[in-house]
C-alpha cells in the first residue's frame, strides 16, 4: 500500500508547479507559474463559507487575482452529497483546481493520491497549525493539504432560562447534571421542553463522552485495525451519553445534530452541544431554509444565548482542509489561492465567524474575540478519529450513527450495538 501511494504522491509532486513545491509546473502553467491572465481557477468549497463568510472568499478571490491576473470560479458543495460527486468528478479528468474535505474526511483521498504535495513551509503560521487539521494532510513526512479552519463544540444555553432558574454555567460534570435537573423541573409545565436538546444520532457528542471515560473508537493492532468500542471505557462514556440523552432531550431521538440550531431557536430547549457558530445560528434563521442568500431573521431566543466549554467532556476538532487536485492543470495558481484563502488575514477574518483560526499561536487571539471565548478553550481539550486511510467510508456508512439509534431506541443493549459497531469498523478500515 506505502508503495502505491509512494507512486501517487510522487506523481503529484513531479506535477505540482514552482510556486508550490519547487518544481516544474504541470500543464499550462510551465513558463510563468503565477501568470494566470486568461485563466479560470475553479475552487470546490462547502456550502458554510457560502451562507457564513462568502465576503471572505470575494476578498480572498479579489487579492488572488490582482496578485495573478486569474479568476477564480467558486462552487459550493453540499455535505450530504459532496463526497459522492467528488469521486464521482475524480474519476474523470475535468477536476476541480482547489478542493474543501472535512478534517475527518481528508486521510482517504491522501491515501489513494488524489492531491498534489504542498510545500508547507510557503503557508502562514504552517509551524503552528492545529494538530487535528494537520495530521490528516500529513503522510510520509510529505503535506497534501492545508489547514482551513477549525470548530469546536461548546456547551450552548439561554441565559434566561438559566436566571430563571438561579443556575449559572456548570463547572463540573455533576452540576451539569444538577443544573438540567433544576432546569427540568423549573419548566415541567411544557411536555416538549428538553433541558438539554441532545440528537439520538449525534456521534460527534457521543464520541466526546467515550473519550472523556478514555475510551477510543478503533485501533490499529499490528497491522490490522479492530473496533474499541465494546471496550469497558467505551461503554461507560456511551451509557453516561445516552442515560443523557433519555432524560433530558425530547423531540425524535433518531435525528442527528444537523437541524438542532433550529430546533433550539423554537425557545423550547435550555441547553445543547454545538459547534460556536450555532450559537449565533440559533438566534438568527434564514427566512428561506432553502436559499443561503436569504434574509436573516431574529428567533425567538436572540439575545438570550451564550456559549461555555462543556465540563469534563473532550470536544472534537472538527473542520475542513483544502487541496490541490493531483490531476489539475493549474497546480502552482492553486496553490497560490488557498495561501491567500489561508494567510493570517484571512484567518483574522473568520475569527469574528465564530470559527477558530487553524494555528495554535492564533488561538490565544480567538479568545479575545467574543463569542470565541468558549471554543477556543475547548479547542485546547480535544480528540480527532482514528487516522485510518478508510475512516471516511466508516462515516459514509452511518455506523456510528446506526449504533447510536439502536442505543437510544433500546433495539439493542450498549453492549450489543458496541459489538456490532465494532465488527463494521473493522470490515470497513481493513476491507
Amino acid at each position: 500500500m506505502k508503495r502505491r501511494i509512494a507512486v501517487a504522491a510522487g506523481l503529484a509532486v513531479a506535477l505540482l508547479g514552482t510556486a508550490a513545491c519547487g518544481g516544474s509546473d504541470s500543464g499550462d502553467d510551465s513558463s510563468a507559474a503565477l501568470d494566470g491572465k486568461g485563466k479560470t481557477l475553479k475552487v470546490w468549497l462547502m456550502v458554510d463559507a457560502q451562507s457564513s463568510w462568502k465576503e471572505i472568499v470575494d476578498d480572498a478571490n479579489a487579492r488572488f487575482t490582482a496578485a495573478t491576473g486569474a479568476s477564480v470560479s467558486v462552487e459550493y458543495q453540499q455535505w450530504a452529497n459532496h463526497l459522492t460527486k467528488l469521486d464521482a468528478t475524480l474519476a474523470g479528468n475535468d477536476v476541480p483546481d482547489v478542493i474543501e474535505l472535512g478534517n475527518t474526511e481528508m486521510p482517504k483521498y491522501v491515501f489513494s493520491g488524489a492531491f498534489g504535495e504542498l510545500d508547507k513551509s510557503t503557508f502562514d503560521n504552517s509551524a503552528n497549525w492545529l494538530k487535528g487539521l494537520s495530521g490528516p494532510c500529513e503522510l510520509d513526512g510529505k503535506t497534501y493539504c492545508v489547514p482551513y479552519y477549525a470548530g469546536a463544540r461548546v456547551l450552548i444555553y439561554r441565559t434566561d432560562l438559566f436566571d430563571a432558574a438561579g443556575v449559572k454555567p456548570p463547572a463540573s460534570y455533576s452540576e451539569l447534571t444538577a443544573t438540567a435537573d433544576t432546569l427540568k423541573a423549573k419548566n415541567s409545565a411544557s411536555n416538549k421542553f428538553a433541558a438539554f436538546y441532545m440528537p439520538g444520532a449525534y456521534w460527534y457528542a457521543a464520541m466526546s463522552w467515550v473519550y472523556a471515560e478514555g475510551g477510543q473508537i478503533a485501533k490499529k493492532d499490528g497491522d490490522k485495525w479492530v473496533g474499541t468500542l465494546a471496550e469497558p471505557t467505551a461503554q461507560a462514556g456511551l451509557t453516561k451519553w445516552s442515560d443523557l440523552v433519555k432524560k433530558y432531550s425530547s423531540g425524535d431521538i433518531t435525528k442527528d445534530e444537523n437541524d438542532q440550531a433550529a430546533i433550539f431557536a423554537q425557545g423550547q430547549s435550555a441547553m445543547f452541544y454545538g459547534n460556536g457558530w450555532e450559537a449565533g445560528a440559533a438566534q438568527e434563521q434564514r427566512k428561506d431554509p432553502n436559499d443561503p442568500n436569504s434574509e436573516l431573521v431574529a428567533t425567538k431566543v436572540k439575545g438570550k444565548v451564550a456559549s461555555a466549554p462543556l465540563p469534563g467532556i473532550p470536544s472534537f476538532l472538527g473542520g475542513s482542509n483544502l487541496g490541490v487536485a493531483s490531476k489539475s492543470k493549474n497546480q502552482a495558481l492553486a496553490a497560490e489561492w488557498i495561501k491567500t484563502f489561508t494567510d493570517t488575514k484571512a484567518q483574522e477574518a473568520l475569527l469574528a465567524k465564530g470559527v477558530l483560526p487553524n494555528a495554535t499561536n492564533l488561538l490565544d487571539k480567538a479568545a479575545t474575540v467574543k463569542g470565541n471565548e468558549a471554543t477556543a478553550l475547548a479547542a485546547k481539550s480535544s480528540w480527532f478519529v482514528p487516522m485510518a486511510e478508510k475512516w471516511a467510508d466508516v462515516e459514509k456508512a452511518g455506523v456510528l450513527q446506526q449504533m447510536l439509534r439502536d442505543i437510544v431506541t433500546g433495539k439493542r443493549s450498549v453492549a450489543d450495538a458496541t459489538m456490532w459497531a465494532d465488527t463494521e469498523i473493522a470490515k470497513i478500515l481493513n476491507g
